[in-house]
């Protein structure tokens, strides 16, 4: 089955005149879905074309099945896929405007050491329209519209490693940016990768002013390849110089996440290395106190530690800040969302 959430204007309305149909019910169409409607609920499309078209296309590609709520006030949202596969996504409020934490995969293939998400491998790609559901669907629970969106910002953080998705993930950028749309900024989108290099590259000519977020977590390639697998394919040295090449076609200052670790990259030597790497060209570095997860070993910095660390950096030119955790009470924090329903249920039936 295919997703109506898929396609663009212009594809729809090609679906739907090859339906034998007037082209205004693709417009009419295309608006109820950023309403976040499913077919049965669009009142003013003939019965007989929705019929047509749940031949073809699922009706109800994802589905919000489960809310948490954070006592700081953040959200967890699990999402149930059409094929019965569940997601996760977490809301943020700020003073500026809501952002959405989506999903690009089920699960996810990148093995880092201290993240939730990939405890479980990965099970599939998201398609585009999946990907960009996960925003109608909560923006319709907030009461938004398409011209009065309740999310203003989204961040490609959930499971999954969005440039192994480059495709789907590309497509779901120019959806979700296009004014026939949703019409959100690019510049209000950002994506965070492990740092695959030749798609780093790729993504610098789509012509998309994204923020790039880069989770490098370590100075050089032998920490790094003790808590995250990818560096054995691609060294520091080259993904620092694919973000260099990112923010030269763009003009967008690069993003380095960096989740203190204790006794593995927090020392005063990882900090200097660390400037030496990330100066020279318009960057940040994010420090993030590392999130529990229960069936990892590794443990957070100390917070004096870490201020000691940001203080170095800060000292020797780096822009930097340590990020505000939250939503961490739900699981809903950097690096903590997984599969938990599917395993609660998994669990349930073999008991």
């Amino acid at each position: 089955m295919e997703i109506l959430q898929d396609l663009s204007l212009n594809e729809l309305q090609k679906v739907v005149e090859n339906l034998g149909e007037k082209p205004y019910r693709a417009k009419q169409i295309f608006e109820n879905l950023y309403l976040g409607k499913n077919l049965n609920e669009m009142t003013n499309v003939p019965k007989e074309l929705k019929e047509k078209l749940l031949e073809k296309f699922v009706d109800e590609p994802i589905k919000i099945v489960e809310v948490q709520k954070s006592s700081d006030g953040t959200q967890k949202f699990a999402y149930k896929l059409f094929d019965g596969h569940i997601i996760e996504g977490v809301l943020m409020c700020y003073s500026y405007g809501n952002t959405l934490c989506v999903s690009t995969q089920v699960g996810c293939a990148m093995g880092c050491k201290f993240c939730a998400s990939t405890l479980n491998g990965m099970a599939r790609n998201l398609s585009a329209g999946e990907i960009l559901s996960q925003i109608l669907v909560v923006n319709k629970l907030l009461g938004g519209t398409a011209k009065k969106r309740q999310i203003t910002n989204v961040v490609l953080m959930g499971s999954g490693e969005p440039l192994e998705n480059f495709e789907n993930v590309c497509k779901f950028l120019f959806l979700a940016t296009s004014k026939d749309g949703i019409n959100i900024s690019a510049r209000n989108i950002s994506l965070s990768t492990c740092g695959i290099v030749p798609k780093i590259k790729k993504l610098s000519k789509l012509g998309l002013p994204i923020i790039l977020t880069i989770s490098l977590h370590a100075p050089n390639d032998e920490i790094r390849k003790t808590i995250m697998p990818i560096a054995n394919k691609y060294s520091v040295k080259e993904i620092v110089d694919a973000s260099k090449i990112y923010f030269n076609a763009t003009g967008r200052r690069v993003i380095f996440e960096y989740a203190l670790i204790e006794g593995v990259n927090d020392t005063k030597e990882c900090a200097k290395e660390l400037s030496k790497l990330v100066k020279g060209f318009p960057s940040h570095v994010n420090l993030i106190p590392l999130n529990p997860v229960e069936e990892r070993v590794l443990k957070a910095t100390t917070r004096k530690k870490a201020e000691e660390f940001l203080k170095e950096l800060t000292s020797l030119g780096v822009s930097a800040t340590i990020r505000r955790t939250i939503g961490e009470d739900i699981d809903g924090a950097c690096g903590q969302l997984r599969n938990k329903i599917l395993k609660q249920t998994q669990d349930e039936k073999s008991s």
